[in-house]
């Protein structure tokens, strides 16, 4: 069916009339909804802000040191979101003991920690020994064992998993708390040795506790 010429026209202007108010409902539509997602963006995750803030790669270091253990956590039956982190290039009196969130890629909870005697040279870990009567810490992977009740109180063994830190457990070298810790940082300022052990804090290590009754933990000593 033919429409008359005026008529025509009108129908030809409102369909015009008609396509616009579905453009500018779209992007209307699209406007809503871009502003929904900007404000649903979460907020980055910022590691530790201590050991960020004096050291500005520390963030990729926990991540780089963190990536073997996620692996072996997989295989081995071990805790695959949780993990300890010990950085013994950061000073004594500075929070280098993270609990670190392999799923999320971020630090839990960080405290300071002990190295050996053997170790130390004016305040830093620079030395390092699986020798039995080092008093040295040992670079590597450990698995965190059984909680005993030890000289110091609640203590944890350790199994050294590299060559590395493989006599750990014959020279008693276990996670354990001492009240010569503090329980915040004192840098510049440095803290007590140890005999090999890494030790915390008391309040600390019970802090550590929630993550452990967790399962087995995985532990990383680097520098």
């Amino acid at each position: 069916m033919c429409v008359p010429h005026l008529k025509r026209n009108a129908f030809f202007m409102l369909q015009r009339i008609i396509f616009l108010l579905f453009i500018l409902a779209g992007t209307f539509l699209l406007l809503l909804i871009g502003r929904e997602a900007k404000n649903n963006v979460p907020a980055p995750i910022i590691l530790s802000h201590h050991p960020i803030k004096n050291h500005p790669n520390s963030g990729i270091r926990l991540a780089a040191m963190a990536a073997e253990l996620k692996h072996l956590a997989k295989g081995e039956g071990y805790n695959r979101r949780y993990c300890f982190l010990i950085d013994f290039k950061i000073p004594s009196g500075k929070n280098r003991f993270f609990v670190y969130d392999m799923e999320k890629d971020s630090v839990l909870v960080s405290g300071l920690v002990t190295h050996g005697s053997g170790s130390d040279v004016a305040g830093k870990a620079v030395i390092f020994s699986n020798e039995a009567g080092s008093n040295a810490s040992s670079l590597g992977i450990y698995a965190v064992g059984d909680s005993y009740q030890g000289r110091f109180g609640l203590a944890y063994k350790l199994h050294g998993l590299n060559a590395t830190n493989s006599r750990a457990f014959e020279r008693f070298v276990v996670l354990h708390a001492h009240s010569c810790v503090p329980s915040a940082e004192v840098a510049p300022e440095t803290i007590c040795v140890s005999l090999g052990c890494p030790t915390v804090a008391p309040d600390f290590l019970e802090r550590l506790r929630n993550y452990l009754n967790e399962g087995k933990l995985l532990m990383r000593i680097y520098q």
